[in-house]
């Protein structure tokens, strides 16, 4: 085969790729840009989380209470430490490790790109749930940055539904 068709036949490989913005980025399997999806993922919720040590330290800022209650500085304190590790330090080495992986190795791709692919978008889901809470009754976590017994013990049980027993 003479290396124009090759070239060819490489050509039509690309014609049934995904057009659009949103085909491209939710159907990806190319690495570089699974982890860019990571990297971005990651700064938003560097943003989020900074967002929550700012009012933590604006509470700090004088003695007393100034801007949230006991309750609700607990549950900011718990959520900026799951959103820091969990949604910006974790995702941020993830993006790029699909980045230089594969360019250090070279290798093509990923091993098992559609997988790498869900693995990142089950992100987005599990952190609208996380922050979700927030908003329900009852609240969020509240059992401070390391979720160890002397505070998470201390807030006691929260019963969310007045029909289910709390335990």
């Amino acid at each position: 085969m003479a290396y124009t068709e090759h070239a060819a036949d490489h050509d039509d490989h690309h014609e049934h790729k995904p057009h659009g913005f949103w085909g491209r980025w939710v159907t990806t399997t190319n690495h570089k840009d699974i982890g860019t999806l990571y990297l971005v993922f990651s700064c938003i919720m560097f943003f989020v989380g900074g967002s929550m040590a700012m009012l933590i330290r604006a509470e700090l800022f004088k003695p007393g209470m100034q801007f949230v209650d006991p309750a609700v500085f607990n549950t900011l304190t718990t959520m900026h430490g799951l959103v820091m590790i969990f949604g910006a330090v974790m995702p941020s080495f993830v993006g790029l490790a699909n980045w230089m992986v594969p360019m250090q190795l070279g290798a093509p791709d990923m091993a098992l790109p559609r997988m790498n692919n869900l693995s990142f978008w089950i992100l987005p889901f599990a952190f609208t749930l996380l922050l979700g809470t927030l908003f329900v009754p009852g609240g969020a976590l509240a059992g401070g940055w390391t979720l160890y017994p002397p505070l998470s013990l201390q807030t006691g049980p929260r019963c969310r539904w007045r029909s289910l027993p709390c335990i």
